[in-house]
């Protein structure tokens, strides 16, 4: 299992970190990891799996239409 912290995760997604917050907030993105009081990082396969889920919703969308 690989963490990865914040700039990785925004680099990954395009989201900025405003973005992601509020995602986590809405529970549509994967909930970071705690590694001490002021420290967070992110389950990359999560985050890769968040990924394919909003690439396979663009192509079911093109499929429908």
């Amino acid at each position: 299992m690989r963490l990865i912290k914040l700039k990785e995760v925004m680099d990954c997604t395009g989201l900025g970190r405003s973005t992601i917050y509020n995602y986590i907030a809405d529970k549509t993105f994967p909930k970071p990891v705690s590694l001490g009081l002021r420290a967070v990082a992110w389950v990359d396969s999560e985050v890769q799996d968040w990924i394919m889920e909003r690439v396979e919703a663009r192509d079911e969308d093109q499929v429908t239409m």
